[in-house]
């Protein structure tokens, strides 16, 4: 057996051992992903392996909280993908518009830009009234962030651009108050949304979705966990409930291809079809 075996076993062990000690499960990330993560904390931390790296999260919760940080992904921007926005403007709100009251999901929605994203275009389309948005990630520290609403200045330009590029038709700046380093959302943008704690590999389902957002999070999951989340979104979405994933993420390889037709195919927009 070479150390490569070894090493793979070592990591084997640390997720079951997380999953046993903490409750949340890594087993079926992809392993590539995974591993370049943990090789990083590894260094970040000098531990001699990962079996002294499995040691040492059993006994010491605040190194598990930082290890949490690393393996849980959390790249996201405001209206990142434009084209999606504009897709979403166009093909999917004259659908939404049919129904009394919306119920959206966010999963996996990291430090919340993008789940601000959907309350701005909501409230420009008139709909942000009548919708309940929930906003779910297992991570607590970034739910923490989400739910706080505020993002570093430097980050705003591109926001700006994005909002723009995305078809927005206001000003970027009504949504935010500034501050010296720092913007935080406006309060009116808060006060339909519920920020918690939800992990996709192990929980159950949320009822009657009428859209589920869950974009560059499953590119991280192995086949098997993709499948158990896509039945999770399908068991949770109500008839003509809409699915939306990420630019490099597709149901057409998974085992819920016919439950689902293409709203706009480039841009990962699904339609909840009755078969």
């Amino acid at each position: 057996m070479d150390d490569i075996d070894i090493q793979n076993i070592e990591i084997q062990l640390l997720l079951q051992a997380i999953y046993l000690k903490y409750g949340y499960d890594f087993r079926n990330y992809a392993k590539a992903s995974l591993k370049r993560r943990i090789e990083h904390r590894l260094l970040k931390d000098k531990l001699s392996s990962i079996s002294a790296m499995q040691h040492r999260l059993l006994y010491d919760e605040d190194f598990f909280s930082n290890l949490l940080l690393d393996l849980s992904i959390n790249v996201t921007e405001m209206f990142r993908d434009p084209d999606f926005y504009q897709a979403i403007r166009k093909n999917v709100i004259p659908h939404l518009q049919k129904f009394p009251f919306l119920k959206i999901w966010h999963a996996g929605c990291s430090t919340g830009e993008e789940v601000y994203s959907m309350a701005i275009l909501l409230k420009e389309e008139g709909l942000y009234e009548r919708t309940q948005i929930y906003a779910t990630d297992m991570n607590e520290v970034v739910l923490r962030q989400a739910k706080q609403g505020i993002f570093s200045m430097s980050r705003l330009k591109q926001y700006t651009a994005n909002y723009q590029k995305a078809g927005g038709t206001e000003s970027f700046s009504d949504y935010y108050a500034a501050h010296y380093d720092h913007v935080v959302m406006d309060k009116s943008l808060k006060e339909n949304i519920l920020f918690s704690d939800h992990n996709l590999a192990t929980d159950g389902v949320f009822g009657e979705m009428n859209l589920i957002m869950c974009r560059n999070v499953m590119i991280y999951f192995d086949r098997d966990l993709q499948n158990r989340v896509f039945r999770l979104f399908h068991e949770s979405l109500c008839a003509g409930g809409v699915l939306c994933l990420g630019s490099k993420e597709t149901i057409r390889l998974s085992a819920y291809t016919n439950a689902f037709d293409d709203i706009v195919k480039e841009e990962k927009i699904y339609l909840k079809n009755n078969l």
